[in-house]
């Protein structure tokens, strides 16, 4: 047997749902982890003094209680386990594990016994059931009757409101009343919060994101008071998870973040994070509401009774002493410019996320927190606006994603850096349109290719833009069509470009390629025979009222779901009947078709066709023949008249039309000529 035992799926009830988690039994200590929250149950193997074996609701679970009272259960061990860890307890914990059966007759009367946290009904000495009194928000007392307030919890569907116990008059002992003793029982372990006594230190008026407002905070002994205009809060310290110490972009304000689990509420609103926004520069002197020799004794060290320096420093020193809880601050991560957190936009508001040592943190509405340990891969994706700026994506094992948008492109590399640092798996490294399948893990790997796909976006941009300066003066020039506006200057024109011919500036034109013509969709032949079905489809058929009766109310796409499954699940036999009636009704189709043409069928269709052709071509050769008569009307018959720059121009032009477009013909200049008509002359 090794040195630990580790198991997977464990569930731990919490005021009235189940959390999984991981459990880890070791010869140190039993070590508990949830999956939805990452709080830590470290349990010293040197306080476990019982350890019991039931059968309950999911499959079998383990009672463990400490020396100092606590009582700890986890379920979702199999029958199979309960060998292994009963010898792991013998060999190195020196305690046996004891097999309890609890009591199933449904009795509503019995005992009720106090033991630790734990208020446990039994029938003859087997357990009903146990109420947590940690769950108890409130108790309540009447004639001979208790009754039992619980905490609620948002994750579950369905919740207990309250128990009601009846408790019979004693004869025993006149002197206390058994109602009273009862209540006192259930008083003194239930989660009540009952301000009593003097608070510790207060805080007056400060400044709260969230919620949003400004608060007097009161610290007492087990609770945390918000105490505000308008709401009150109040925060047990076995809610907090953890506590966060962030620098602010502009160097001079702090956040102090406080998780809570479960969140406080107000009204239909949810408060998962208590936000606190400091100056830098604003500092206190604070004394604690305590004598020297308790606050030594209490907090061994970690508090004076005088203190004094910034408040956001005597905030989270005293939270750290009470709650008992490391304060989680940035770690080695640098941004572009020099701080520890990145600006970006979450949802509809913008904010700044902060990478952490262990997760990432977004401040500050709404407060998110990562941990790296249920995030299941990240994605730097392109922005959707503008090239400046790019997403970054962050998808959690449970299927959540999250979307931090509007980061400047230069804390790309630095964000990168710090993804791959931390072996975190990157889905995709640039722009959302190329997948790339292909990437690394390792530090060393510097392949960049949202920096490359910029690159290149770059030259393009360079590229078009010396293209369009280079096309300004040329690309369509001729120097045979240019000429000055009397007839005169022409022909000097002629003789001096006959001495000085100025070379011609060519523009480089891309052929565009002919579009192919598109197919024309085959009409169906309604007259024809119909296709034949496939053997699924006749199977199909056959089967879907069965399908229907089986599974009521499901879908039409369920149906088909359903359909595929069982028809992957048949035999080959089974299969082989129904591809041999597919076979059978293929011939029949085959034979119908041939006769169908055989008669004729079919044809009438195609006929129509080219006669629809033929009609178009037809009406084409009659709009060119339309078109040529009035071209030649327009140009009054008298070819013969042309001129001689119009004659070269245009010989020119269609010359070229052999190499080039009908889009990119050459422009040629107007020129005036002194042209005068045969009617004209003496």
């Amino acid at each position: 047997m090794g040195d630990t035992l580790e198991f997977n799926e464990i569930y731990q009830e919490v005021k009235g749902s189940w959390n999984d988690g991981r459990l880890r039994f070791s010869k140190q200590n039993v070590v508990y982890k949830s999956s939805k929250t990452g709080k830590v149950d470290s349990i010293p193997a040197g306080e476990l003094n019982m350890a019991q074996w039931r059968r309950v609701c999911l499959g079998h679970g383990i009672k463990l209680g400490t020396s100092t009272g606590h009582i700890y259960k986890y379920d979702g061990f199999r029958d199979t386990d309960f060998e292994k860890i009963s010898e792991f307890f013998k060999a190195n914990y020196k305690l046996e594990l004891t097999e309890k059966d609890m009591c199933v007759k449904g009795w509503n009367w019995g005992t009720a016994k106090f033991s630790g946290p734990l208020l446990s009904f039994d029938v003859n000495d087997s357990t009903a059931f146990e109420v947590p009194l940690s769950n108890v928000s409130q108790c309540a007392t009447g004639k001979n009757e208790v009754t039992l307030e619980f905490h609620q919890n948002d994750d579950t569907e369905v919740s207990l409101m309250e128990v009601r116990f009846y408790v019979p008059p004693s004869q025993a002992d006149e002197r206390q009343d058994p109602v009273e003793a009862f209540a006192q029982n259930v008083l003194s372990k239930a989660d009540v919060i009952q301000a009593t006594g003097d608070a510790v230190c207060i805080f007056k008026e400060l400044q709260c994101l969230t919620p949003r407002g400004r608060y007097d905070i009161r610290i007492y002994p087990t609770f945390l008071h918000l105490h505000g205009k308008t709401f009150d809060y109040k925060i047990p310290y076995t809610t907090v998870l953890r506590l966060f110490l962030l620098p602010h972009k502009d160097q001079r304000q702090m956040f102090f973040v406080i998780s809570l689990d479960p969140p406080i509420k107000q009204g239909q609103t949810r408060y998962h994070f208590l936000i606190l926004l400091f100056s830098k520069e604003e500092d206190i002197n604070l004394t604690l509401n305590m004598s020297e020799e308790d606050v030594e004794r209490r907090f061994e060290g970690k508090l004076s009774k005088n203190m004094s320096g910034s408040l956001y420093e005597m905030v989270s020193r005293v939270m750290k002493a009470l709650v008992n809880r490391k304060i989680t601050v940035p770690g080695n991560f640098q941004g572009h410019s020099g701080a520890q957190c990145i600006t970006c936009s979450y949802k509809a508001s913008s904010g700044l996320l902060y990478p952490l040592e262990r997760g990432f943190i977004y401040v500050h509405k709404p407060p998110v927190h990562l941990r790296f340990e249920e995030i299941s891969c990240v994605n730097f994706a392109r922005g959707t606006t503008t090239t400046r700026s790019f997403d970054f994506e962050i998808e959690t094992k449970q299927g959540n994603q999250y979307t931090f948008s509007s980061i400047e492109r230069e804390e790309y590399g630095k964000l990168f850096d710090f993804v791959n640092a931390k072996k975190l798996n990157i889905k995709n490294r640039g722009f959302k349109e190329g997948k790339i399948d292909e990437y690394s893990d390792s530090d060393d790997d510097q392949h960049d290719a949202y920096l490359e796909r910029m690159k290149a976006e770059g030259k393009i941009r360079e590229e078009g833009n010396d293209s369009d300066e280079s096309d300004g003066g040329s690309g369509e020039y001729d120097s045979n069509a240019s000429a000055s506006d009397s007839s005169e200057e022409g022909e000097e024109s002629e003789d001096e470009s006959a001495k000085k011919k100025k070379p011609k500036k060519v523009k480089v034109v891309k052929e565009k390629k002919e579009r192919k013509p598109r197919k024309e969709k085959k009409q169906k032949d309604s007259g024809g025979p119909k296709r034949p079905m496939s053997a699924y489809m006749l199977w199909l058929n056959s089967s879907r009222e069965r399908i229907k009766s089986e599974n009521p109310g499901i879908s039409i796409t369920e149906i088909s779901k359903k359909a595929g499954e069982m028809w992957r699940q048949l035999g080959k036999d089974e299969k082989e009947e129904w591809e041999t009636k597919a076979g059978e009704a293929k011939r029949q189709y085959d034979k119908a078709k041939k006769e169908y043409k055989e008669s004729g069928g079919g044809s009438t269709s195609s006929s129509k066709k080219e006669s629809k052709k033929s009609g178009g071509k037809k009406d084409d050769k009659k709009r060119k023949s339309a078109g040529g008569d009035k071209d030649r009307e327009r140009g009054g018959g008298n070819d013969s008249f042309k001129s001689k720059e119009f004659i070269e121009t245009s010989e020119e032009s269609s010359s070229d039309s052999d190499h080039k477009s009908k889009s990119k013909r050459k422009k040629v200049k107007p020129v005036m000529m002194n042209v005068i008509r045969q009617t004209d002359r003496p």
